[in-house]
């Protein structure tokens, strides 16, 4: 009889943000979302046959997502998460720089200064829009 796939994994539930745009309101917003870790093992179970031992060789560490729809922060209605991508494996994305990282690089090449950095002195406004409305009726 062979082994259920489960047996050569260690599973832990994850949450990992993710930026989706709700296709109703077009507001775009952060999300967290729903993912199971499975870990390979690192030996095959006590009294694996043959052909479990070799679908072991062949297993791979992936995260599962857990989350199929999310709820629009904007306009409280329910929609799909748009990506296809529901299987992820874990050799795929280590390594891979992460957002902030990405950001800081842009901004680098691009010339922009570096966010929240000492920007020069911003001119007032003029008095039309810091003047109060009076007068209104």
């Amino acid at each position: 009889m062979a082994l259920d796939e489960r047996a050569f994994f260690n599973e832990r539930p994850e949450t990992r943000q993710g930026q989706y745009t709700c296709p109703r309101c077009r507001r775009t917003n952060d999300y967290a979302i729903r993912w199971m870790r499975r870990m390979k093992k690192d030996r095959p179970p006590s009294g694996a046959a043959e052909e479990d031992r070799v679908k072991y060789a062949k297993a791979r560490s992936y995260l599962l997502r857990l989350d199929d729809e999310v709820t629009c922060k904007a306009c409280g209605k329910r929609f799909e998460i748009p990506s296809q991508q529901s299987l992820m494996f874990v050799d795929q994305f280590e390594g891979l720089p992460n957002d902030e990282d990405l950001e800081r690089e842009i901004a680098a090449m691009s010339g922009e200064p570096k966010p929240g950095a000492a920007d020069a002195p911003k001119t007032p406004l003029p008095a039309r829009f810091t003047r109060k409305s009076t007068g209104w009726k």
